[in-house]
């Protein structure tokens, strides 16, 4: 098993910049997606110590829970509800900076704060999104944005 380089960089561009090229190792050789979702999760958690991350996986009408790093959360979320359901619904990665202001904000945990979340496309369809939450106000930007819209277009093969 490959271990992960330790990300020392202090700008979080160059923390994205040097665990991507590892992620892609990690997903280009293994065919499973929940492994790959699993490493994933494991990789930005560690690297970047947010509150909650994971992802959801599409099945049916909504979206369950599957692999992820942090404290217990839903289990199941409706299409078009909460962050992660309106993310599914209108096919776009959704920056949240305070959860609160979040019309139908799913509060799994009280402690999130802020909140990205981005669709897994697979074949020109939604499978899945990841959901990353932050213990701390406006913690997601342009830079997020970008790099973990990057990192889970690694799942469409």
């Amino acid at each position: 098993m490959e271990e992960l380089v330790p990300i020392i960089a202090d700008c979080k561009d160059d923390r994205y910049a040097q665990l991507y090229p590892q992620l892609k190792s990690l997903v280009e050789g293994e065919s499973d997606d929940i492994a790959n979702m699993a490493n994933i999760s494991a990789a930005l958690h560690a690297t970047f110590g947010f509150w909650w991350t994971g992802f959801y996986r599409v099945i049916g009408d909504e979206l369950i829970l599957g692999p992820f790093q942090g404290h217990v959360a839903c289990c199941r979320i409706a299409y078009g509800r909460g962050v992660c359901g309106t993310a599914w619904r209108e096919q776009q990665t959704q920056v949240v900076e305070d959860v609160e202001l979040f019309p139908g904000h799913i509060a799994c945990s009280s402690a999130s704060r802020s909140e990205i979340v981005v669709p897994v496309w697979r074949a020109g369809v939604i499978v899945g999104v990841l959901d990353i939450d932050s213990q701390h106000l406006a913690t997601f930007d342009s830079t997020d944005k970008e790099w973990l819209e990057r990192i889970v277009s690694l799942l469409d093969k």
